[in-house]
């Protein structure tokens, strides 16, 4: 009996396939497991996806400089023409988390869960490689309140203010990478960016005479992304190479609608009147730009080093302003900041043929620190800058024996460890004094991040007796 390699690859195909149109129909489902619960996700579009893999995550995501036949690069898609001629890759992950937030008087934790990552990765020709799958773009997902207390006369009235988020945008990627001449590989991503997101604000008092306002801004986005890549391999000695990467995603405007329906509510939960403001064209995806580089020594070990920028600050976004004394629904830039995130990290691999496990095992570690996109200064007052940080370290485990290291199936294992800080003009503050109190919101996240690599033979015919 003959097991034909295209046979495998075409249930495999119809697999990703099917699980492509699942997450696609159930993007309702997908949001509600989106793995965070973050008051810093009010903003933009949420918490930006890192867009690592299984074996970049314990690295700190460095990806630019990276490539070779055991590895799926979604960072860098000039990587995919690594992959030889016998080899695909199915890759996806998950993540555990335990989260702390502060805000004010607020603090909160939250336990989440998420899948971070769908992808399949194969030679399509000679110095070709092709990769699909589905990625996580942003997430929103929060709930807390808050509550202030004012004399009116010789009545005492508290006003609870709570603020809910929850969507995000979904991406489906596909790739392919070419390496022209032995140097030089090119790449391309292109992507299909869906969801949608719902923020709302409820200011509500204990005096059952004043209305409760009900404020909500929502939005359904469907886009495209094109990100393009470019390595270039410099080999140092007979057994280290290094390797410089870069890669261009291209912002553009998002064709999309944006709303704030503005309500009053009585007493008795009836609406007395409500107003609905409509933006046309309201978002945009920002120019992105990374680069890096990643010093190879043999099979042993590597290490890397990124850098990422993205015009964030350059996007139109919907907001709400003051014109006037009248609050104005528009659209305008400037509302986030640029992203700048530098990432450091390395993999070691003591012995891939040694006979004790230990040895086989990869080991991985990294650092990195950004500037926050999110902007919750409204008065542009404060010096302090939102920032992030986060630590990460994992290991890359072998399945089975039969093969080189390179060839087996892997199980990853990443435990993150993440801090935002995130300075903003306390509202109600300047609102009754018109000074300038600056708060911050901390966080602080523990992740296990959860990876399976399978290696399998393709395109070759097996014999079984």
């Amino acid at each position: 009996m003959k097991i034909k390699g295209k046979d495998i690859l075409s249930r495999l195909v119809a697999i990703v396939a099917f699980a492509l149109i699942s997450v696609m129909q159930n993007g309702t489902s997908a949001n509600a497991q989106n793995g965070i619960n973050s008051p810093y996700s009010r903003y933009g579009f949420g918490i930006i996806s890192d867009h690592s893999m299984g074996f970049n995550k314990g690295m700190a995501g460095v990806a630019q400089g990276f490539r070779g036949g055991s590895i799926v690069n979604v960072g860098n898609p000039a990587s995919y023409s690594a992959v030889d001629s016998i080899t695909a890759l199915f890759d996806f992950g998950l993540s555990l988390s335990n989260g702390n937030y502060k805000m004010g008087e607020i603090q909160q934790n939250a336990k989440n869960s998420s899948l971070d990552y769908i992808a399949l990765h194969f030679r399509a020709a000679q110095g070709l490689g092709v990769a699909v799958g589905v990625l996580p773009f942003s997430n929103i997902k929060y709930d807390f309140e808050s509550t202030s207390t004012t004399i009116n006369g010789s009545k005492e009235i508290t006003s609870s203010s709570t603020y809910t988020g929850d969507g995000g945008l979904h991406q489906v990627f596909f790739g392919m990478g070419w390496r022209p001449f032995r140097p030089i590989s090119i790449g391309a991503n292109i992507s299909y960016l869906y969801g949608d997101y719902a923020h709302i604000s409820t200011t509500s008092f204990s005096d059952a005479s004043i209305f409760s306002n009900v404020r909500s801004y929502v939005a359904d986005l469907s886009t495209y992304a094109l990100d393009l890549g470019i390595q270039y391999v410099q080999p140092v000695s007979k057994s280290s190479t290094l390797t410089f990467g870069a890669t261009y995603g291209f912002g553009h405007d998002i064709s999309n609608r944006a709303k704030r329906i503005s309500s009053r509510i009585n007493a008795s939960q009836l609406q007395a009147s409500s107003d609905t403001i409509t933006l046309n064209d309201a978002f945009q995806l920002p120019h992105t730009i990374a680069f890096g580089l990643a010093y190879k020594y043999l099979d042993k070990w590597t290490v890397g080093a990124d850098c990422e920028i993205q015009k964030w600050g350059d996007c139109k976004f919907p907001v709400t302003v003051d014109e006037g004394g009248k609050d104005e629904f528009v659209s305008r830039k400037g509302q986030l900041n640029d992203r700048i995130k530098i990432s450091l990290g390395g993999t070691l691999l003591p012995d891939a043929y040694s006979s004790s496990l230990f040895n086989r095992i990869q080991y991985k570690a990294g650092f990195y620190y950004s500037k926050s996109y999110a902007n919750a200064d409204f008065t542009g007052t404060l010096s302090d800058k939102p920032y992030e940080y986060g630590l990460s370290a994992g290991v890359s485990i072998p399945i089975d024996n039969k093969n080189a290291w390179r060839m087996r199936s892997r199980i990853n294992l990443t435990a993150q460890w993440v801090h935002t800080n995130i300075p903003y003009a306390d509202n109600i503050a300047f609102s009754q004094t018109g000074n300038v109190m600056k708060r911050e919101l901390v966080e602080n996240y523990l992740r296990l991040c959860i990876g399976l690599t399978f290696n399998e033979i393709w395109f070759n015919k097996w014999k079984v007796q």
